[in-house]
């Protein structure tokens, strides 16, 4: 299982990818990925190794509180990511060791809290090729002691669609380089001689949207940032009211006050979106439209003393925009071969991978019948 974070489902096309078209053309590819909401990194990864929506496992940001837990707060970079407490379903590494098969991971979100057998404490620092060397490395492994499932997760072009924007070289380039990695896995496995007892399959968690210095929302236009906790901030501003001021002052404060932000208490949260059941999520949620950016004038201010603007790119909003769409190619014995198939939901995959290890899954959110005719 292989994830490029923050690859768009357009630069398939758009870059140089010889490696990935190369897989895709001895199976299949999907028109695009659907990511659950929000549509950011951690939760969308433990989606995809779950089948279960953020709502359901409890990684419902890449930043939130659980008073349940303790005080701390959860964050990508922080000890509390490497609570299991936090994680809640089954991810697919643990259904394997469950029903006796080895797993691993070389990085992903959730595998420093519910360990495989085998991973590697993440470190973005890390090259591509020395991800990739690892991974070759754990296959090298005697029959017995080799993992039947090993995740791959690389970073580069997430930071390049922030940095640059995802219809820039920069992004393209960041693309052109994961795929050389892909390419050396391919050539380590066929030099092991797995390469035909091997599927691949290759996610990104979401796509990236453009973001403008011309389309920023300042929070603190109409909030008192004293009277408000906000728990994630860009594009889904996440707030809980201090003590002094109820949740229902600080949304009619901000409900319906700039065109391109839809705020909701989190009990009335679209249906679509999946996402409002769970009591970590905080009690207002604002969700910006496709492309815009959430901060206050003292943070912009900031940023751009830093050097920093808000051209670039971004990610977390409503699913159903296009540009949040990923990617999904697999190839392996049991796939079918040279299939384009429509896009669908990031929930299904967990149910596939199972199904091509022989494992039973454990409950999820997933569908089976939506992912079928891959085989």
């Amino acid at each position: 299982l292989i994830s490029i974070d923050g690859f768009r489902y357009d630069y398939f096309d758009r870059a140089s990818v010889p490696n990935l078209k190369g897989v895709a053309a001895r199976s299949l590819r999907s028109q695009g990925l659907i990511p659950s909401f929000p549509s950011v990194t951690f939760p969308n990864h433990y989606t995809i190794v779950t089948g279960m929506v953020p709502d359901h496992h409890g990684i419902i940001a890449n930043a939130m509180f659980d008073a349940s837990i303790g005080k701390d707060k959860f964050t990508m970079s922080s000890a509390t990511a490497k609570d299991p407490r936090w994680w809640g379903g089954e991810p697919i590494w643990t259904t394997a060791i469950k029903q006796g098969q080895k797993s691993a991971a070389m990085f992903w979100p959730g595998s420093e809290a519910v360990k495989p057998t085998y991973w590697k404490p993440f470190d973005d620092n890390v090259s591509n090729e020395d991800r990739v060397k690892q991974v070759l490395e754990w296959m090298r492994l005697p029959e017995a002691d080799r993992p039947t499932f090993s995740t791959l997760y690389f970073s580069e072009v997430d930071h390049a669609g922030h940095d640059s924007g995802p219809d820039t070289q920069g992004a393209l380039d960041a693309v052109a380089h994961v795929d050389t990695a892909i390419g050396q896995l391919m050539r380590g496995m066929d030099e092991l001689g797995l390469s035909s007892r091997t599927t691949y399959v290759v996610v990104s968690d979401h796509g990236m949207a453009t973001t403008s210095n011309d389309r920023v929302i300042y929070l603190d236009d109409y909030l008192n940032p004293s009277e408000i906790e906000v728990v994630e901030w860009s594009p889904n501003v996440e707030i809980n009211p201090r003590s002094a001021t109820s949740a229902d002052e600080i949304y009619k404060k901000l409900f319906d006050k700039h065109p391109a932000l839809g705020v909701y208490k989190r009990e009335a949260l679209p249906k679509w979106l999946q996402f409002g059941t769970n009591p970590r999520i905080p009690a207002i949620v604002g969700i910006a439209e496709l492309g815009w950016v959430v901060t206050t004038h003292a943070q912009a201010e900031t940023r751009l003393k830093a050097g920093r603007s808000f051209n670039g790119g971004a990610h977390g909003y409503d699913p159903r925009y296009r540009d949040l769409h990923g990617l999904f190619i697999a190839a392996g014995p049991t796939l079918r071969k040279g299939v384009l198939v429509p896009e669908f939901q990031n929930i299904h995959i967990y149910n596939l991978m199972c199904n091509i290890l022989g494992l039973t899954p454990a409950p999820n959110d997933g569908d089976f019948s939506q992912v079928s005719r891959f085989i």
